[in-house]
């Protein structure tokens, strides 16, 4: 049987690293309503909050952009988060997803983004094309509730 999305969120925000936690937030808070356990709560935020940090950090390098952010929830109780940008896009996304591998020259970012994101998610997808996009979709199904 093919699971039915029951409620869905769009979300748009500048890449500005205080929309980190916002998006973090509403995202959590949305996803709330499936009454997750702590721990999994936890593991949404921690994920999303990578996401989009990557996004700050090394979509835009420095210039303005946006971050779309898409939730849906299904009747299975898995969640679905897309969170994209129309930056530079990633030329070798198996490259930039090998733990310690980071782009960044000043020695900021562990390059852990994409280990810590696939360690706290069911599944992980990486999509992009240089020069247009990049799309992280992120997927979790959440424990039975409990009666």
């Amino acid at each position: 049987m093919k699971s039915k999305c029951i409620n869905k969120l769009q979300l748009t925000l500048p890449a500005l690293s205080v929309n980190e936690s916002v998006a973090r937030a509403i995202v959590s808070a949305f996803c709330a309503q499936l009454n997750p356990t702590i721990e999994e709560l936890a593991d949404i935020k921690c994920a999303v909050s990578e996401a989009v940090t990557n996004c700050i950090v090394h979509a835009y390098r420095e210039t303005a952009g946006d971050i779309y952010i898409s939730v849906r929830i299904f009747d299975t109780r898995t969640v679905r988060i897309e969170i994209k940008d129309k930056g530079c896009g990633i030329a070798d996304i198996e490259l930039v997803k090998t733990p310690l591998y980071t782009t960044d020259t000043t020695g900021e970012r562990s390059g852990m983004g994409f280990a810590v994101m696939e360690s706290f998610m069911d599944k992980m997808t990486v999509r992009s094309a240089v020069g247009k996009y990049t799309k992280v979709t992120l997927f979790k199904t959440l424990s039975p509730l409990e009666l």
